[in-house]
């Protein structure tokens, strides 16, 4: 997905719902802080947009977005791309994730506003997913060092469930193990202070 294509369904969207403020949960949720030229293609491959609103607990609002642009719809079949509408509530995030939103518009936007997941806890987000595509897309912009690997660690650390932290925490100080093991992150996410993993 590129930005112009982003825009373009913000602009659907909120016009659908009523509503110029959309949330956009998933995977290019990223186009609000990075253009496509900046990221690598694993990063924005994705043809979907999950779109949601702030006070959208009943479903209202994202169930008529699917309706009218989601998947196999005539939206979908003349662009090639589409909104999945989903629940407010759908990811699993760091606690304070609404204070570090990142807000995007464009052009083609016509004046709908994104409120996209701030990076990092985008990924945390992800990686609590734990699909083989949550992970590529983890990977992709842990290499492509648009995201750092110890402040996902501190984003995993405000995840309400233990096993949530383990799992995030695990994941990335096992990538961080095979790629840099020079950074000294032990298998618990823990960095030394001498830069030597424990």
């Amino acid at each position: 997905m590129r930005r112009d294509q982003l825009e373009h369904i913000l602009r659907a969207a909120s016009t659908i719902a009523g509503d110029p403020e959309v949330l956009i949960l998933g995977s290019q949720a990223i186009l609000g802080s990075f253009s496509e030229d900046e990221l690598p293609e694993k990063a924005h491959a994705s043809i979907e947009a999950d779109v949601t609103f702030f006070d959208d607990y009943d479903n209202e609002k994202s169930d008529l977005v699917d309706m009218h642009i989601g998947e196999d719809s005539q939206f979908h079949a003349t662009y090639g791309y589409y909104a999945q509408g989903v629940n407010v509530e759908v990811a699993t995030l760091p606690a304070g994730w609404r204070d570090r939103i990142v807000t995007y518009t464009g052009d083609g936007a016509h004046g709908a506003l994104a409120h996209c997941l701030e990076p990092h806890d985008l990924v945390v987000a992800k990686l609590v997913a734990y699909r083989m595509k949550d992970m590529e897309f983890a990977d992709a912009l842990l290499a492509a060092g648009l995201v750092d690997a110890d402040l996902l660690l501190a984003r995993a650390q405000d995840l309400e469930a233990p096993a949530h932290v383990r799992m995030v925490t695990g994941w990335v100080a096992g990538w961080v193990k095979k790629y840099r093991p020079f950074d000294g992150i032990s298998d618990d996410g823990i960095k030394d202070n001498d830069g030597q993993t424990s």
